[in-house]
């Protein structure tokens, strides 16, 4: 079974679509938008376990330039 979640993510002001269009590149993720409100960016990615998950985030996601916070929603299905 795959693990899959949100990720919401606040940029510095005006790198908004930049990070969108770089994340949009990461393997493991299968949607990235701007969009406007308390979050910048908003991901969706899955990966193979919620360990694939949590190195997703930390190692490619957040070391990206202009990233100030993340937030990472795991899906779940009830």
């Amino acid at each position: 079974m795959v693990v899959q979640a949100y990720i919401l993510i606040q940029t510095d002001v005006g790198k908004a679509a930049d990070v969108a269009t770089q994340i949009a590149q990461i393997k493991g993720v299968t949607l990235a938008e701007d969009v406007t409100g308390p979050y910048d960016v908003i991901v969706r990615a899955e990966a193979r376990n919620v360990d694939e998950l949590g190195k997703l985030v930390v190692a490619k996601v957040q070391t990206l330039d202009g990233i100030t916070r993340t937030l990472t929603c795991p899906v779940v299905h009830i």
